[in-house]
């Protein structure tokens, strides 16, 4: 179980200090699937980043599976089976999809192992195991390469920033039937920070994060209609003022 309890995070700017995440606390059952939205520079990623220990919390705890990970590493978080997704994942030049995706598994994986993670993404396994993941591939390939290596992970916890950046939508179709895959098996905690509607729907609870909380949480039938009207009266009043 993840257990967020009054996490801060605050960083100072040329202009003065500024709040990013402000008293947050949230728990997050095992096996559930999670996603958090909300506005943009609400703080969904700086959540996330917290999280995975990228961000450092100014003040407050994190508990994974009843441990204190606050002031635990990046690389020890993901020893205690934390995954995360970058929304703009990192290239390895010289280095081959096959070994990120064994770096990723702690192992040396079989061939049709490490092709059935491509594939789940999207990926015709034999156009990429072999290539390596540099500036050739798009934006688009690297995100799917990196969410294989998570999903290779079999992390207890895995957290994706907007996995649907830069997808094609036959892509994103079957994407989005992996996580359901993972989640109807009881796989891992799944937490996703997205404004897909697709997704969304997926979600055992959504969570609403602006301007630094949580202003509200619950199922999908509760919070996605709100998200909705929310969205229209922004654009009311945009059309008010003349910009939309």
């Amino acid at each position: 179980m993840l257990e967020i309890k009054h996490l801060s995070y605050h960083v100072e700017g040329e202009t003065g200090g500024i709040d990013i995440l402000r008293d947050i606390s949230l728990t997050v059952e095992d096996k559930k699937f999670v996603v958090v939205t909300g506005p943009n520079g609400g703080g969904k990623t700086s959540l996330a980043r917290a999280i995975m220990g990228i961000n450092p919390a100014t003040s407050g705890q994190i508990f994974w599976n009843g441990e204190d990970i606050t002031n635990l590493s990046v690389t020890d978080r993901a020893r205690r089976g934390i995954s995360y997704g970058f929304q703009q994942p990192p290239r390895f030049k010289g280095m081959k999809v096959r070994d990120l995706l064994d770096v990723a598994a702690g192992k040396k994986m079989s061939h049709d192992d490490a092709c059935s993670y491509l594939t789940k993404v999207g990926l015709c396994a034999r156009d990429y195991i072999d290539r390596d993941v540099d500036t050739s591939l798009s934006g688009g390939e690297v995100k799917r390469i990196e969410i294989a290596t998570v999903l290779a992970r079999k992390s207890g916890l895995m957290i994706f920033d907007e996995p649907e950046a830069g997808i094609d939508l036959w892509s994103f179709a079957r994407l989005t039937d992996t996580f359901r895959e993972i989640h109807d098996k009881k796989e891992a905690t799944i937490l996703i920070i997205s404004h897909q509607e697709r997704i969304i729907r997926l979600a055992d609870e959504i969570v609403l994060v602006a301007n630094g909380v949580v202003s509200a949480r619950g199922s999908v039938e509760e919070i996605y209609p709100r998200i909705m009207a929310d969205t229209v009266a922004g654009c009311n009043l945009l059309e008010v003022n003349g910009k939309c």
